[in-house]
């Protein structure tokens, strides 16, 4: 019953957001707590939303400020140099531009936060891609599909919980998928050729000044906002910023909190200027923020509930003995779905020991799991529970449900390269 209730619960909030019926946020309060009273859990609703939104809450603190330090600098014209050195290369063609994004985008998911490879792709490409005439939705969709290989570095999040939850190390889990991310960076270069393509058939070339253009693309309202002097101070603050997050010297909301008051104390001293630029940017921040928090309704209600549980253990007891010698495979394509549908946490300690153990019966090495358990990653990023997802929407202006008819397929793509490589390569079993 639970099961049943879980998958009822997403399918519909699938249709309602991809069919515009409700906006993701009302969706993600509203479905959850129809669904747990449908299942008897009226009097739990709160503790189990306050727990979600718990959860949630550093992310949410992180994603702010990380809006308005970024906010700050593109402001300040830090990020400018980097624009015009790309727009001096793709000019005019979007298939230069879409290649010239998606690599802009796999070179900034090194630091393995979708937040800060989000916020400085499309600070630098939005503008261009304004001025050529190109769909924001194909940057977005580019800008997600890179994060999304990319999120399989160990600092990313999902490779460390898999090595964590399996006991194993990284030369176990993470060195020999490096093929497989290799044939996923491939996979989203090509699909960077063929929606460029798309874009020139529909656009044209444009023969413009890219130095007019780079001047355009600064993000910020005017000149006087421009600090050419402490360019340097500012790019020091930042690898600084991205060195710690790499470390983990601090918690990541501390970091960019602590970032974000330096950068505008240095870069505008004064109070009026201060209240000036975080009042820019208040919009955004409130819009992306509110749905971090209502995701964690969601959340919350769908772990508290034990519903999550149910999926998936469902699903587990539901593949055939014929089909135990294939484990690793079925791990590799059932992580897609896991983690378009739950959590990252959820998934990689409270299932893959699940299916490691499960696993084992048959003599399969849990190592094997836990690499396939990686494969589906491209997909995760495009889950309504992803809060950096948000982010990357809210800059373009577009709607979640419309990324997400657009890209699940180029997603499914990227995972299945990964997967076929893995297996061709002897990463994974067959």
């Amino acid at each position: 019953m639970l099961a049943l209730l879980g998958f009822l619960m997403i399918l519909l909030f699938m249709v309602l957001i991809m069919t515009k019926r409700l906006s993701a946020m009302v969706a993600l309060i509203a479905v959850p707590i129809i669904f747990a009273l449908i299942g008897g859990f009226g009097k739990e609703i709160g503790p189990m939303a306050l727990e979600g939104i718990k959860s949630v809450a550093p992310t949410g603190i992180m994603i702010l400020f990380a809006i308005l330090f970024f906010g700050i600098l593109i402001d300040a014209g830090v990020f400018d140099p980097v624009i015009s050195a790309i727009l001096k290369i793709v000019k005019g063609d979007p298939v230069k531009i879409a290649i010239g994004t998606a690599v802009l985008a796999l070179m900034i998911s090194l630091d393995g936060d979708g937040t800060t490879t989000y916020m400085i792709t499309i600070s630098a490409m939005l503008p261009l891609y304004k001025r050529i005439g190109m769909k924001p939705l194909v940057l977005a969709g580019i800008a997600v599909s890179a994060s999304g290989v990319m999120n399989l570095l160990p600092w990313g999040g999902p490779t460390a919980r898999a090595m964590t939850a399996l006991h194993l190390e990284m030369h176990d889990i993470f060195t020999p998928v490096i093929p497989s991310m290799i044939a996923g960076i491939l996979f989203v270069l090509f699909m960077s050729y063929c929606l460029g393509r798309k874009e020139r058939k529909r656009i044209g070339v444009l023969q413009i000044d890219f130095r007019t253009t780079a001047m355009q693309a600064a993000a910020a309202e005017g000149p006087s906002l421009k600090r050419p002097r402490l360019i340097a101070v500012n790019y020091l603050l930042t690898i600084a910023l991205l060195a710690g997050l790499i470390k983990e010297l601090l918690p990541a909301p501390v970091l960019f909190m602590a970032g974000f008051a330096i950068a505008i104390i240095i870069n505008y001293p004064k109070l009026s200027d201060q209240k000036e630029r975080v009042s820019h940017y208040a919009d955004n921040a409130l819009s992306v923020v509110s749905m971090v928090f209502a995701a964690g309704i969601f959340t919350g209600i769908l772990s508290g509930t034990k519903m999550v549980d149910a999926m998936a253990n469902t699903m587990i007891t539901h593949i055939p003995d014929a089909f135990g010698s294939h484990f690793a495979l079925i791990t590799a394509i059932i992580s897609a779905p896991f983690t378009f549908f739950m959590s990252n946490d959820a998934f990689y300690y409270g299932i893959l020991p699940l299916i490691s153990k499960a696993a084992a019966g048959y003599g399969i090495d849990p190592a094997f799991i836990g690499r396939a358990s990686l494969l589906g990653l491209p997909v995760h990023l495009l889950s309504p529970l992803v809060p950096s997802t948000y982010l990357l929407v809210g800059m373009v202006g577009e709607e979640f449900g419309d990324l997400q008819r657009s890209f699940l397929k180029w997603a499914c793509g990227s995972a299945g390269i990964m997967i076929l490589a893995a297996i061709v390569l002897s990463i994974i079993p067959l």
